[in-house]
């Protein structure tokens, strides 16, 4: 449940109504964070130390077990095969949670660049990992990255992870207090919050993007959280969103930061999506980094728009402070205590993407024109069915809300999130998660679409959708639009 602010936590749900109760039910048997309206009676000092688990009825030692259990006790009854994305059955014995079946990122729909496959091959064999962090070559490339971004640094302010999960891990890990994030927001964020432990709370963003929080939102969601005797210390953001796919405009970012460091917030910028940007001449994007360095960590998984996601590899680029240095220093001993290291031959690999050579300069702009013209004809289709979603600036998908086709879905049987995904997932024969994974209400008809899958359905068609001059005009795209605008006109009443 929410407040009149938007907010969210991971703590004990104060008293609600049985209808809430089924609808929380339901959002933890699906990975959901039941809620406690900001006033509402707060959980014992014990219950926060460990993240309020024990105010599920959890064993910190044992994860979200028991909370499971119970709440699909109270949840409704489910079918024997219970629902994942990608449309195959799961065995009534099996976990439903989203944690282990939660959407990947949106997939490129792209073979990889050759050349980056061939630096892969020719450093096969290099058997040996990386030092936690990595080592020097692989942080004086993301040194390099960030300083033709204006980003400058060190690369021992650099940490490398194998993937954004883990290092996003041991960077809340490193940091104390409660996590802040915007809703929507990547569907692992929350997990991970989660898994450490930490309360966790949603702010509201504004109406024009996704991905920072509203900054008046945020400014009462930290009195209301101190209020209850949180200690909220860390906002997660990301300028170019998932699940959004929009960009948010640079007055916004400075007024949420300014709000953020000045109630003693750090920030975590995720710029895994930056270089995905469709129309980079045109957008002006302002890295949280650039207006607070103090205060502001940045991390970007290259399989956003360097390497391909089956290449697990992302950065982490600190301040250049006394207080980020200690922080950088735990962030290495969590990596080395969960023996995230990046292999030999994908640390090679990555430092070479990082460094950006022709090939991959040449695939960035050629991917990112492809999404432009992709992604917008895509976003024209949902919008003629009814309904609503903001045009997509960056990334390959885009986030669609079916409220105005409530009625219609309803006769389908589709009735909130959950629903709509196993819907829409089966007449798209490509992942559609829910908004629900994304930290959205369950009862809100909202999805994410990616638009990787409409490229082609071979290495060959996707090349060609790559490299032409008119993208849309290609049979196997032309087709898959189709296919995929019709599913949504099918809405309409």
């Amino acid at each position: 449940m929410h407040g009149t602010d938007g907010t969210e936590d991971t703590g004990r749900p104060g008293n609600r109504d049985p209808a809430q109760d089924r609808a929380q039910g339901q959002d933890r048997a699906h990975g959901q964070d039941p809620a406690r309206r900001p006033g509402e009676e707060a959980a014992p000092a014990q219950d926060r130390a460990h993240g309020q688990d024990r105010a599920h009825g959890q064993d910190p030692a044992h994860g979200q077990d028991r909370a499971r259990r119970s709440s699909e006790e109270a949840a409704p009854k489910q079918d024997p095969a219970a629902r994942r994305p990608g449309g195959r059955a799961v065995p009534a014995h099996e976990d439903h949670g989203p944690v282990r079946y939660g959407p990947p990122a949106p997939d490129p729909g792209l073979p990889v660049v050759p050349e980056l496959a061939a630096v892969l091959a020719a450093a096969s064999e290099r058997t040996r990992p990386e030092p936690p962090g990595g080592g020097p070559v692989l942080r004086e490339a993301a040194r390099g990255y960030w300083d033709r971004r204006g980003l400058h640094g060190t690369a021992g302010g650099i940490a490398a992870a194998p993937g954004a999960q883990p290092l996003l891990l041991a960077l809340i890990g490193a940091h104390g207090g409660d996590v802040l994030m915007p809703r929507p927001c990547p569907a692992t964020w929350m997990p991970q919050a989660r898994l450490l432990g930490r309360p966790a709370y949603h702010v509201p963003t504004p109406a024009e993007c996704g991905g920072v929080p509203d900054p008046y939102a945020l400014l009462e969601t930290v009195r209301r959280v101190r209020a209850e005797g949180g200690r909220p210390k860390l906002l997660l953001l990301s300028v170019v969103d998932d699940p959004t796919a929009t960009v948010a405009p640079p007055e916004l970012v400075r007024e949420a930061c300014e709000a953020a460091v000045g109630e003693g917030l750090h920030i975590i910028s995720d710029e895994t999506w930056r270089d995905t940007v469709h129309r980079p001449r045109d957008t002006v994007l302002l890295s949280p980094a650039e207006m607070c360095p103090d205060d502001v960590t940045v991390i970007a998984d290259l399989a956003g728009a360097l390497a391909p996601a089956a290449w697990p590899v992302a950065v982490a680029r600190f301040p250049d402070t006394a207080r980020a240095a200690v922080r950088h220093a735990r962030t290495l001993d969590i990596l080395t205590a969960l023996g995230a290291l990046v292999a030999g031959p994908i640390a090679h690999t990555a430092a070479h993407a990082l460094a950006e050579p022709d090939s991959v300069r040449d695939r960035i702009r050629r991917a990112a024109a492809l999404q432009t013209e992709v992604a917008a004809a895509a976003h024209r289709a949902v919008l003629a069915s009814g309904a609503l979603a903001r045009p997509p600036q960056a990334g390959r998908h885009l986030y669609a809300d079916l409220g105005p086709l409530r009625a219609r879905l309803a006769d389908l049987g589709v009735t909130d999130s959950m629903e709509l995904e196993e819907y829409l997932t089966d007449r798209l024969g490509a992942p559609a998660p829910g908004g629900h994974r994304f930290g959205d209400e369950l009862g809100a008809l909202r999805v994410r679409l990616g638009t990787g899958p409409l490229l082609g359905a071979t290495p060959q068609q996707q090349t060609e959708s790559l490299t032409a001059a008119q993208p849309l005009e290609l049979p196997h795209v032309a087709r898959a639009l189709d296919g995929f605008a019709a599913v949504f006109a099918a809405l309409r009443r």
